[in-house]
Parts: C-alpha cells; sequence; structure tokens
C-alpha cells in the first residue's frame, strides 16, 4: 500500500515538474541508485550492483539525448556524461570502489549545482 502511494506520488510530481525539475529528479535517482550499488556491492551482491550501475547509465543516456547542443554548457556536460558512463562500465569489469565513489560525489554535486540552478532561475521569473 505505501510503495503504491509512493509510486502515485512519483508519478504526479514527474507529470507536473518542468523540465528543469526533470533534470533534477533525474539526478537524484542517479544518487540513489549509485547509493544503492553501492551496499549491494558491499554486501557481495553484485547482479543487483551491475543493475543499478545500468540503470544510471540508462539515465547518462536520457540526459544525453536531451541536450540542446546550441549551447556550449551542453557540450561540457555531454563529455561528462560520457566520462562517467564509461567510469561506470569500467566500474563493472574492475570493480574499483574509488571510481563508484568518484561517480557518487560528481553526482551528488550535480545535484546540488541544479537545484541552485533551479533557484536562481526563480528569482530571475519573479
Amino acid at each position: 500500500m505505501q510503495n503504491a502511494k509512493q509510486m502515485q506520488y512519483l508519478k504526479v510530481q514527474v507529470e507536473t515538474a518542468s523540465p528543469g525539475e526533470l533534470t533534477l529528479l533525474l539526478y537524484q535517482e542517479i544518487v540513489k541508485s549509485l547509493l544503492r550499488a553501492k551496499q549491494h556491492y558491499s554486501q557481495h551482491q553484485f547482479e543487483e550492483m551491475n543493475h543499478m550501475i545500468h540503470k544510471v547509465r540508462s539515465i547518462y543516456s536520457e540526459l544525453i539525448v536531451t541536450l540542446n547542443m546550441d549551447y556550449p554548457i551542453s557540450k561540457d556536460l555531454f563529455q561528462l556524461y560520457m566520462f562517467y558512463q564509461q567510469q561506470l562500465a569500467h566500474f563493472i569489469v574492475k570493480r574499483d570502489e574509488l571510481v563508484l565513489e568518484d561517480a557518487i560525489e560528481f553526482s551528488k554535486g550535480m545535484v546540488e549545482t541544479w537545484k541552485l540552478a533551479l533557484q536562481q532561475l526563480k528569482k530571475v521569473e519573479i
């Protein structure tokens, strides 16, 4: 019952979000999934860990295809997303925990940066 309510809340949140808010939701999902991958890794649950890593890589793919390459920042984001997709593929093969930690820190930074950007945008709109 609780899970159904959470899914309904998430559905409404996604359906009513602006493009910027949707991007923030994706970044937050990346962090959540990477933290779950780390937990699975520490418990030697490698199949579940791989599932979480592949989910994150899929989110990066989605972020890549939605970039508007008319803006210089999009080219930078493209390179960052590609780098972390490759790093996560490397992590699956080599299981170098530092790679995973770096991806988590980068993703947390993107969440905070995007939150600030959305706050600044709201100030400009007022």
